[in-house]
């Protein structure tokens, strides 16, 4: 891919949940959110994961994770998860 160059850009479920990641936390642009479908290696996990990552200008990266495909990820379901501690913390 060129310098400068666009990657593919990712489904419109993902960018919809990024957006809605960024409201219900109130991030500042400044804010990378990252949310990524990854195939579930842990027993007895679905085959894909959904995984969100917030990682701010300064202070510590958060993470989460949904153990269910992305397409079935609801604006509940994230407010719930996001309520929780994150992993690592």
């Amino acid at each position: 891919m060129p310098l400068g160059a666009r990657p593919p850009s990712r489904s419109p479920q993902l960018r919809e949940l990024k957006q809605t990641v960024r409201r219900l936390l109130d991030l500042d642009d400044d804010t990378t959110v990252m949310v990524r479908q990854l195939a579930c290696t842990e027993p007895g996990c679905p085959p894909l994961e959904t995984v969100i990552a917030v990682l701010p200008m300064s202070g510590p990266a958060r993470r989460w994770t949904l153990h269910r495909p992305a397409e079935q990820v609801t604006e509940d379901d994230l407010r719930a998860l996001l309520s929780t501690a994150p992993e690592g913390a």
